[in-house]
């Protein structure tokens, strides 16, 4: 059966003289849309490329095991393998010629690990696509896959560097590359799995030193590297006339009142790791009405505001720092580091945390194509049993405005024992402005909702524990969307790095 195929689209300009036949003979691939690229220009406008699972020398073995017959034209076509953990020999021919000549054999192979194991890991999908999302991708941080629409994985992070596995915020940049958080550490690493950029491990902003980062890393446009890290106080409350006041130091030494305090700061980095601007909540919180923040903490700590998203408007230079626990949104101006205001509660003395109108527990900020705030609120702080929300605002445009909803839409769950969603989420706007969304927490749903609240997609991350019988959930952080247009430069510029080793 002949499937027609799409030409691969190659943005970035790789130099290197003549064309070359992709993938690297003998390559070892750790995605199963492969690009094949023929070493001539097409002798007519339509040519094919055999496909045979396994490692054949001859053209009797290797005609016998065809899988798949793609008809193609240009040079260069992205094409889909069936298997992880296999190998393929391939070639190529113009069935119109009369000579009949077809090119040499030539062989790669996929990678394969427990994330693509579809019996331990799956994502079911439980809404189809509709026409409009069907050549999307979606990558899941719970194990650093990448899945087509119906749920089958195309791609994962290799263990080859020591970085494979569960990370968080999985991100795509314009290079194109992905960035990722783990453990505490930072990458940004090529498609085939090559590390790009490690930041910085020892930091002068914290005082131990060492930089811990958590909850968002980005590449901005400029190239800098913009992500949180975490500072630890020791403070110690002092209440005077009715009023509260925080002290904080570095001694970790300090006992009797004192208790540790945690607070975060924002690093941006350039290409060679060096600190270009910083931001630390420590310097500006204390003073204001968060010294009478009651919220809760952990047991061992005096307080955490839990800074746990941030955008950064390049074109305004304003940043927007989330903080869950103080359910707050700061608005931040850049490179000065003034506060320029902030969305979501105001403290008072003797008043618990009551959570603010809009949102609370909330994760993920961004802006619309058309201006508006946006932002995943987890919407588990003030009611026990409640679904997040997808929120959209319009900031006031002068002094004495009000902050103002202009749309939301209310998750939904089709696991009923499922009732609170206090940790992860995020939303993605689409080129169409629609949303793709994922819900976090232990009910990790992934859907995609347009602004007329219709969904057009929609799928659960699942896991199966050999205890049990059956898959269920598995939690997930954060989760991503991109399109078949830019997977295919990631996939160009993998096997085009190649070239030259």
């Amino acid at each position: 059966m002949f499937k027609i195929c799409l030409t691969g689209i190659l943005l970035l300009m790789i130099t290197h003289s003549g064309a070359q036949i992709l993938p690297i003979e003998g390559s070892k691939l750790n995605y199963r849309m492969v690009g094949f690229s023929i070493n001539e220009k097409p002798k007519q406008q339509v040519y094919n490329i055999e496909i045979a699972g396994g490692n054949f020398k001859d053209s009797t073995s290797f005609s016998r095991n065809i899988i798949n017959v793609y008809e193609c034209t240009g040079t260069e076509n992205v094409l889909e393998v069936p298997f992880f953990g296999a190998e393929y020999t391939w070639r190529f021919y113009y069935p119109g010629l009369k000579t009949g000549k077809k090119s040499k054999l030539y062989h790669f192979s996929t990678m394969k690990n427990e994330h693509v194991d579809t019996s331990k890991l799956r994502l079911r999908v439980t809404k189809p696509a509709t026409v409009a999302c069907r050549d999307y991708f979606v990558s899941v941080d719970a194990g650093g896959v990448l899945y087509d629409m119906k749920g089958n994985p195309v791609w994962f992070i290799p263990d080859t560097n020591g970085i494979g596995g569960v990370m968080g915020d999985l991100n795509f940049t314009p290079r194109p590359s992905l960035t990722f958080i783990r453990n505490v550490d930072a990458y940004e690493i090529g498609f085939d799995g090559s590390i790009l950029w490690h930041a910085p491990t020892h930091s002068y902003l914290v005082d131990t030193g060492v930089e811990k980062y958590h909850h968002e890393f980005v590449k901005l446009s400029n190239g800098h590297y913009m992500i949180m890290g975490m500072q630890i106080l020791m403070c110690k409350e002092i209440s005077v006339h009715d009023s509260n006041y925080i002290v904080t130091s570095p001694d970790r030494s300090l006992i009797g009142n004192y208790k540790p305090g945690r607070f975060g700061t924002l690093v941006e980095y350039d290409e060679k790791g060096k600190l270009v601007w910083s931001w630390k909540s420590s310097d500006h919180l204390p003073g204001t009405d968060f010294d009478y923040y009651k919220g809760e903490a952990d047991t061992n700590l005096r307080f955490d505001p839990h800074e746990n998203a941030f955008y950064f408007d390049e074109q305004k230079k304003i940043v927007y720092l989330g903080f869950r626990n103080l359910d707050r949104i700061l608005k931040i101006e850049y490179p000065s580091g003034k506060i320029l205001g902030f969305y979501g509660e105001n403290f008072k003395p003797g008043m618990p945390s009551q959570g603010s109108g809009f949102f609370c527990n909330q994760h993920n900020i961004s802006r619309t194509h058309d201006g508006l705030l946006y932002y995943f609120n987890n919407n588990s702080c003030k009611i026990q049993d409640s679904l997040p929300t997808i929120v959209l605002l319009q900031e006031p445009s002068e002094a004495g405005d009000n902050l103002k909803k202009v749309w939301e839409y209310t998750c939904t769950a089709d696991d009923t024992k499922i009732k609170r969603f206090p940790s992860g989420g995020n939303v993605i706007e689409l080129p169409d402005y629609s949303f793709f969304v994922c819900m976090g927490s232990e009910y990790s749903k992934m859907f995609i909702v347009n602004r007329d609240k219709e969904v057009l997609w929609s799928a659960l991350p699942e896991k199966h524990h050999e205890s049990e019988p059956d898959f269920r959930g598995n939690r997930n952080y954060r989760a991503n969307i991109i399109t078949r247009k830019y997977l295919e430069q990631l996939i160009w510029s993998a096997e085009k790095k190649n070239i030259s080793k």
